[in-house]
């Protein structure tokens, strides 16, 4: 895998956000998704060697709470707080433009930071992106309630985390997940706050999605159980300029289950001028 350069930038509150990046040319910023472990490396590691490769600059944020960045406890983690605090590490790190690539709350994080600062946002892709519909219509999704687990007690352990993994794939791709992630996962699960999770705070951005100009490619796995790939038509309806993929047999991680297809889909669509 590329060699990732890593830097800690303090940015506003005190807080650092922790950065690595590989490769050189436009700047590409990967967002990663909630869940207990989760960090730019570990979502996107399937990916960095492809879009160094294609000559782009790949960045790998961890978003507050999330890696090795900084984990407060106490306070509500709202999608304003992950999209400031990842906004201003980016300026500091010295990226004035970039084209956004979420997960997930990730895809949440890229919208509203696009939103907030248009100037800054070249292009989007989103896989699975939160952040389109009421909080609560989330909480009804099966994969939800899978996900209740042991996390920020002394009985989470290894064993909850593989199964944590698993429930955001679909079943055929289970298998695959490799031991060393799920190990990765674990260790930063172990420093994170409960509150990273239960105190996150979501907004509904479906109403403002006509406001984005930048082209956006979305794609979603027909199975995912955590975010609706009916949510696709949300895109396809507001946005202006937006182009969507579907994958069966796949769940909440296009970017893993579907690795080599969404590198050269979304390497073309950052290629294409038109």
């Amino acid at each position: 895998m590329a060699d990732l350069r890593k830097t800690d930038h303090a940015v506003s509150g005190g807080y650092s956000i922790h950065i690595a990046e590989a490769g050189s040319g436009p700047a590409l910023v990967f967002i990663h998704g909630s869940g207990p472990g989760a960090s730019g490396a570990s979502n996107f590691r399937q990916n960095i060697d492809a879009f160094v490769e294609a000559g782009f600059r790949v960045i790998l944020p961890d978003l507050i709470g999330y890696g090795a960045s900084s984990k407060p406890e106490g306070i509500d983690y709202t999608l304003q707080l992950f999209t400031d605090t990842l906004y201003e590490a980016l300026k500091a790190h010295g990226i004035d433009k970039a084209s956004l690539v979420g997960n997930s709350l990730g895809g949440g994080v890229a919208l509203q930071m696009t939103l907030d600062h248009p100037e800054f946002a070249d292009k989007l892709i989103l896989m699975a992106a939160g952040c389109v519909a009421e909080r609560e219509s989330y909480f009804v999704m099966p994969g939800i309630a899978k996900m209740v687990s042991s996390f920020g007690s002394p009985d989470f352990n290894l064993a909850e985390q593989k199964r944590l993994v698993s429930n955001l794939v679909h079943p055929d791709f289970a298998p695959k997940i490799p031991d060393a992630l799920v190990e990765e996962r674990f260790a930063v699960a172990r420093t994170q706050p409960k509150d990273v999770l239960v105190r996150m705070r979501t907004p509904d951005l479906s109403p403002r999605l006509g406001e984005i100009k930048q082209p956006i490619f979305v794609m979603w796995g027909l199975n995912d159980e955590f975010c609706p790939e009916a949510h696709t038509r949300i895109f396809l309806d507001k946005c202006v300029n937006v182009r969507a993929m579907t994958f069966n047999r796949t769940g909440h991680w296009v970017q893993v289950e579907r690795a080599n297809e969404f590198n050269l889909y979304s390497i073309d669509f950052l290629n294409d001028q038109g």
